[in-house]
C-alpha cells in the first residue's frame, strides 16, 4: 500500500514539474517576442533622433532665424520652418443688433431709445475729444471686442457750418461707436464762395475715402445739421439703398413725401456704382435728392427705411446759406434724369483736392469743385 501511494505521490510531482518547465519555457518566448518588439522600436528612434540632437541647427528655433537653414546630415532639403509669433486674438463678428442700444442713461428720455438733443450748450471740440477716446486721428474707430461685417465712411458735404460740426460729432461718435461700426468720419469741404454743390460733395467724398481705404464697404452720406434721436437707427448699408432720416422734426416728424430721399442715406459700394453716383450738375439748394430717389428706382432698387418711431430726426436751425439759394431748374432736371444719369454722375466728376487734414475726430478735405455753368445745362 505504501509503494502504491510512493508512486503515485512521485508521477504527481513529476507531472507538476513538468507543467513549471512549460510555464517558464512560455513565459521566456513571450518575454523574449516582447523584448524584440521594443528593440524594434527604439532602433527606429534612434535612427531618426541623432540628427536632431547631434545638429541643433535643424531645430525650429534656428529656423525660425535663419529660414532657410537645413541639416547638414540629413541629406534631403527640408522645408523653410519658423516659430510662429504671436497672434492677435480672433474676435468674435459683431452682433446684428448690438447690446446696450436702447437703454436709458441719464442723457435720455423716458422712452425706449430716444436720445435727448439740444443745441443749447457750448460744445468744444476738446469736450467731444475727451468723450471719445478710443477714436483715432482722422476720425476712425474699430471695436476692440468684436468684427464688424462691414467698413463704414460717413460723408459730410460741408462749408461755413463748424458750429454744427461740434454737435454732430458730439452726439454722433458716441452713437457709432454703440453701434459696433467700423468707421470714418469724412468732412468734405467745399472751396470757396460759388454757388454750393452738395451732391457733387458727396460723389468727391465717396471717391477720397476710397483711396484712403479700399476696403470700404458701405457710404453714409448725411448732412451736418441733423442728429437721430434714437441709437438703434443703424448706420450700416442693406440689400437695397437706405434713407435714414424718414421723420425729421421740421417736417413734424413725417415723411414729407414717398419719394423723400434727403438729409441721411445710405448706399453699400455696388449700388452706388450701379446709379452712377449722384449727379454733379444741381448747383443750389434742392433737387438732388430726388434726382438720387430716380435713379435708384430706374436701377431696379427700392428704397429701405427704419420704423418711424426709430427714424425720428433733430435739425439744428440755421438760416440759409449765402450761394445756396434754391435751383430754377431743379425741376426740369428731376424730370430728366433718365436721359442724363449715365453721362453725369460718379464717372464724370471733375474737382481739385487742396488740403486733407486729419483731425482728432474726423478728416477734413478741401476741394475746389469748379463754379456752375454761366448757361443753363442741357437736362
Amino acid at each position: 500500500m505504501s509503494r502504491l501511494l510512493g508512486g503515485t505521490l512521485e508521477r504527481v510531482c513529476k507531472a507538476v514539474l513538468l507543467l513549471c518547465l512549460l510555464h517558464f519555457l512560455v513565459a521566456v518566448i513571450l518575454y523574449f517576442d516582447v523584448y524584440a518588439q521594443h528593440l524594434a522600436f527604439f532602433s527606429r528612434f534612434s535612427a531618426r533622433g541623432p540628427a536632431r540632437a547631434l545638429h541643433p541647427a535643424a531645430s525650429s528655433s534656428t529656423n525660425c532665424s535663419r529660414p532657410n537653414a537645413t541639416a547638414p546630415s540629413s541629406g534631403l532639403p527640408e522645408a523653410p520652418s519658423a516659430r510662429p509669433g504671436p497672434t492677435a486674438p480672433v474676435l468674435p463678428p459683431c452682433p446684428d443688433s448690438p447690446p446696450g442700444l436702447g437703454l436709458i442713461p441719464a442723457t435720455v428720455l423716458p422712452a425706449v431709445g430716444r436720445l435727448l438733443i439740444e443745441f443749447t450748450s457750448p460744445m468744444p471740440l476738446e469736450r467731444v475729444q475727451r468723450e471719445n477716446p478710443g477714436v483715432l486721428l482722422g476720425g476712425r474707430y474699430t471695436p476692440p471686442d468684436c468684427t464688424p461685417a462691414q467698413t463704414v465712411a460717413v460723408i459730410i458735404p460741408f462749408r461755413h457750418r463748424e458750429h454744427h460740426l461740434r454737435y454732430w460729432l458730439h452726439y454722433l461718435h458716441p452713437i457709432l461707436r454703440r453701434q459696433r461700426l467700423r468707421y470714418g468720419i469724412y468732412v468734405i469741404n467745399q472751396h470757396g464762395e460759388d454757388t454750393f454743390n452738395r451732391a457733387k460733395l458727396l460723389n468727391v467724398g465717396f471717391l477720397e475715402a476710397l483711396k484712403e481705404d479700399a476696403t470700404y464697404n458701405c457710404f453714409i452720406f448725411s448732412d451736418v445739421d441733423l442728429v437721430p434721436m434714437d441709437d438703434r437707427n443703424l448706420y450700416r448699408c442693406g440689400d437695397q439703398p437706405r434713407h435714414f432720416a424718414i421723420a425729421m422734426d421740421k417736417f413734424g416728424f413725417r415723411l414729407p413725401y414717398a419719394g423723400y430721399f434727403g438729409g441721411v442715406s445710405g448706399l453699400n459700394k455696388s449700388q452706388f456704382l450701379r446709379i452712377n453716383g449722384f449727379p454733379n450738375e444741381y448747383w443750389g439748394w434742392g433737387g438732388e435728392d430726388d434726382d438720387i430717389f430716380n435713379r435708384i428706382s430706374l436701377a431696379g432698387m427700392k428704397i429701405s427705411r427704419p420704423d418711424i418711431r426709430i427714424g425720428r430726426y433733430r435739425m439744428i436751425k440755421h438760416d440759409r446759406d449765402k450761394h445756396n439759394e434754391p435751383n430754377p431748374q431743379r425741376f426740369t432736371k428731376i424730370q430728366n434724369t433718365k436721359l442724363t444719369m449715365k453721362r453725369d454722375g460718379i464717372g464724370s466728376v471733375r474737382y481739385q483736392v487742396l488740403e486733407v487734414s486729419r483731425q482728432p475726430l474726423f478728416t477734413n478735405i478741401t476741394v475746389d469743385i469748379g463754379r456752375p455753368p454761366s448757361w443753363p445745362p442741357r437736362g
